[in-house]
């Protein structure tokens, strides 16, 4: 490319600065795309050879009888994961001294505690236990069991 012959020298210099990166970049956009080209055809060489190999390979024999089963005594199984339920946390009711007034509110929430928390109660005698230990006072409970 030829300049006119009054271009000033520094925009000269400029352009050929920019002439000889465009070269640069482009020697190495050729040299990139060489590479690429290189590394394509080695991967398709290499993905026709795994064809082949699989399509060469016998397949796997099916067993035609069934594996002896194990007696499960003898089996030891893991723990079945434990699903954690997610639950407010609960206070206990307060002390029941004994007070008919107080029967009412108490029976209520043993009812709920319970309700809430199920994994606490196996059985209808954990619960009355459990309840038992909130009667509180003088007087003597050994009569209700």
């Amino acid at each position: 490319m030829s300049l006119p012959l009054d271009t000033p020298q520094g925009i000269a210099n400029a352009l050929g600065y920019l002439q000889h990166h465009l070269y640069e970049l482009t020697e190495r956009q050729n040299v990139s795309e060489n590479n690429i080209n290189t590394t394509l055809a080695t991967l398709t060489t290499q993905l026709q050879q795994l064809t082949q190999l699989v399509a060469k390979s016998p397949p796997l024999p099916i067993p035609h009888t069934l594996p002896p089963l194990v007696p499960s005594s003898l089996v030891s199984l893991p723990p079945a994961p434990t699903t954690r339920r997610i639950c407010p946390k609960l206070s206990c009711p307060l002390d029941f001294s004994g007070e008919r007034y107080n029967g009412h509110t108490f029976l209520n929430f043993c009812s709920l505690y319970i309700c809430l928390a199920p994994e606490q109660f196996h059985n209808e005698q954990k619960k009355i236990l459990w309840a038992l230990t909130f009667f509180k006072g003088s007087q003597s409970y050994c009569q209700v069991i």
